[in-house]
């Protein structure tokens, strides 16, 4: 059953504040690899010491960086 998605905001905002992506992994000590699976919604589970890390460089607030995708077609769950 389809319940929707997650999609990160994080190649928006960079584009906003003119930050690349190169910069924040330095700053933040990312692999570039796993930005590009964030930035790409290739991704299981989110590690919440990275969301904060992002939240606090970026100066978003968590709801400003994630953002809940709804199935076409939701279904009954009650």
């Amino acid at each position: 059953m389809d319940y929707g998605s997650l999609h990160l905001r994080i190649e928006e905002i960079l584009k906003s504040k003119g930050i690349s992506k190169n910069q924040l992994c330095r700053t933040l000590d990312i692999p570039r690899a796993n930005l590009n699976r964030y930035c790409r919604d290739e991704f299981q589970r989110l590690d919440a010491g990275m969301l904060c890390k992002l939240c606090c460089y970026l100066e978003v607030d968590i709801n400003d960086l994630i953002e809940y995708r709804r199935p076409e077609n939701l279904p009954q769950l009650k």
